[in-house]
């Protein structure tokens, strides 16, 4: 497999993947892609860390398993591929960006345009069997998410994290929120409520603002 990843993460997880889990995740995931249909394409796993460098991150949206529908997965949480029908979570992400800052909801469900100015889209695995959601967890990949959460707390600061539902809030116990803006809000789920009103975007924006980075153009 083609995989790209920037040599920021590179320098950053190469302990990580000498480790005895990595190794053995690898070779699951690649008798995987050989037996059965796993998405995203083999090129995409890392696509997170090859969008957003390291030295580059400043938002972290933390998602738990890409897409298992054809086509769907770009290995960048939430997101979709071009052409592709917005799912329901993202229509829902849209929804709140257009009441909390105005903006036209997208006609593509393609986050790589976040993925480019430093938002990390992050899911705690990082590939997923055609059509069975899970499949892939608990095979190494959230030692691996929570290595790579684990290095933008120690070694960043004023990163925003954004967390939505109860598995992310979790995962993201491992920030250190005296260094970093941790926001918290229900999974932008329909079958959750709340994530609409929470104003997310603005308030990161505000918060990065505060320490003279750059926003985001959501």
């Amino acid at each position: 497999m083609d995989v790209k990843i920037a040599d920021s993460w590179k320098e950053k997880l190469h302990a990580e993947f000498d480790k005895p889990y990595f190794k053995d995740l690898v070779e699951f995931v690649k008798e995987e892609y050989q037996s059965h249909t796993v998405y995203p394409p083999g090129s995409q796993i890392f696509n997170a860390f090859d969008k957003s460098p390291f030295d580059q991150t400043r938002v972290v949206i933390i998602g738990q398993d890409p897409y298992h529908g054809a086509g769907q997965a770009n290995g960048l949480c939430f997101s979709v591929a071009d052409g592709v029908r917005i799912p329901p979570s993202l229509r829902n992400i849209f929804k709140e960006i257009n009441e909390d800052l105005g903006k036209e909801i997208p006609k593509s469900g393609n986050l790589e345009r976040w993925a480019e100015q430093g938002v990390l889209l992050l899911n705690a695995t990082l590939t997923v069997r055609a059509k069975t959601a899970g499949s892939h967890q608990n095979k190494g990949w959230e030692e691996f998410t929570d290595a790579v959460i684990r290095a933008i707390s120690d070694e960043k600061e004023n990163v925003v994290f954004l967390l939505w539902g109860k598995y992310a809030r979790n995962k993201g116990q491992i920030v250190d929120r005296d260094k970093h803006h941790v926001l918290e809000a229900p999974h932008p789920s329909p079958m959750a409520r709340g994530f609409v009103g929470c104003r997310h975007f603005s308030r990161a924006n505000e918060f990065l603002k505060s320490k003279g980075l750059p926003e985001v153009e959501w």
